[in-house]
């Protein structure tokens, strides 16, 4: 190594100049206040302010990088502003959803709203209630019954379909069979829900006259929506059970169909029962399919086999579509954002079960 070299090479940064830490909130506020004048001009408002915040933010950093940092850390810096927008993009919807019904939700949720059915509950009564004459008075006990009673007839039809097709198509299916069923798995997935509505509506007006509508119509119209998810689910789990397992199996002479009850099975069954919580969760929020084989009722029906029974779903559709006062329909409003509550609150709460059933029943792998 020549002396020049050696000089030029110890006179060389390790590291290129970096702006301080300080200095990105420093831009944020610079870029809001921006924002907010521009926003000034063309007529103020919320959104208009973020975005335009947003891009005088994504501009300004990126130019004080280019030159305090260069080219290169100014472009990770661009698509990392980015990346960070589009997410904050994304929890918009989300969080106004959350927001919306946690704001209009509220008026009504409680232990009576939970408690109480809409029998005998007529317009008058909210008018009175309007008028402050009167209670505020009707629930949705009836509906949050009926919809835990088809959900679980959805479930227990869907579960043991959903659970032999997966074990068949991993386990057994190496034909044209096999790729049929897989085909036909992929089609249901993408159906419409008023499509399965109907089918299931069509089924029990041939086998039990026109018109037959009850809760276990309604289940057998999930269960459509359920099935495939199960499959895929299901399907997906028992594959990446390792081969080691199956063939160690094997070599002890145990057969195959005990293999996969004792060993195969019992390894999955954390993804196996997340998957089936997160059908649950895709199918209890379903309005189109439990309006045409359900249908609506005031009155709480136990039985899924006999008569018309409510769901959460579709008290929230009649409620918001056909208040029971043409003249005050507020009170109707209000038990509609109640009931989207306890949907969410039910979805919620199905997601969490699913992440605490994978955690919990999630194969130990440490000696």
């Amino acid at each position: 190594m020549t002396v020049d070299t050696a000089a030029r090479t110890e006179s060389t940064p390790l590291t290129h100049r970096q702006l301080p830490r300080r200095i990105v909130p420093v831009v944020l506020a610079v870029s809001i206040a921006a924002g907010a004048g521009l926003a000034a001009l063309v007529g103020f408002s919320l959104p208009a302010l973020a975005i335009l915040s947003a891009v005088v933010f994504t501009v300004a950093i990126t130019t004080v990088s280019g030159v305090v940092e260069g080219r290169r850390k100014a472009v990770d810096r661009l698509v990392t502003t980015l990346v960070y927008s589009a997410f904050a993009v994304a929890l918009v919807p989300l969080i106004s959803v959350v927001w919306s019904v946690l704001d209009n939700g509220l008026v009504r949720f409680g232990a009576d709203f939970l408690n109480t059915s809409m029998r005998n509950v007529t317009g008058l009564h909210d008018q009175e209630a309007v008028e402050g004459i009167g209670p505020y008075i009707g629930g949705a006990y009836h509906a949050l019954l009926g919809t835990f009673l088809i959900t679980a007839l959805a479930t227990a039809i869907s579960v043991p379909v959903g659970l032999m097709t997966s074990i068949y198509l991993v386990e057994y299916g190496r034909g044209k069979l096999a790729k049929a069923i897989r085909f036909f798995v992929d089609v249901m997935t993408g159906i419409p829900s008023i499509v399965a509505g109907l089918f299931a509506a069509s089924l029990f007006a041939v086998l039990f006259g026109v018109g037959t509508r009850n809760g276990f119509a309604g289940a057998v119209a999930l269960s459509v929506l359920m099935i495939p998810v199960v499959v895929r689910s299901s399907e997906e789990m028992l594959r990446i059970v390792p081969n080691e397992l199956r063939e160690a199996a094997y070599a002890l002479g145990v057969p195959k169909w005990r293999t996969i009850v004792k060993v195969v099975l019992p390894t999955a069954v954390s993804g196996i029962a997340s998957g089936v919580t997160l059908a649950i969760a895709r199918v209890v929020g379903e309005t189109a399919p439990l309006i045409v084989t359900a249908g609506f009722t005031s009155s709480i029906n136990s039985n899924p086999f006999s008569d018309w029974m409510m769901s959460l779903p579709a008290y929230v559709y009649s409620s918001a579509m056909r208040p029971l006062s043409g003249s005050e329909p507020q009170p109707s409003f209000d038990r509609a954002w109640a009931a989207a509550l306890t949907l969410v609150i039910i979805v919620m709460a199905l997601n969490l079960i699913a992440r605490l059933i994978a955690r919990i029943f999630a194969p130990k792998t440490g000696r």
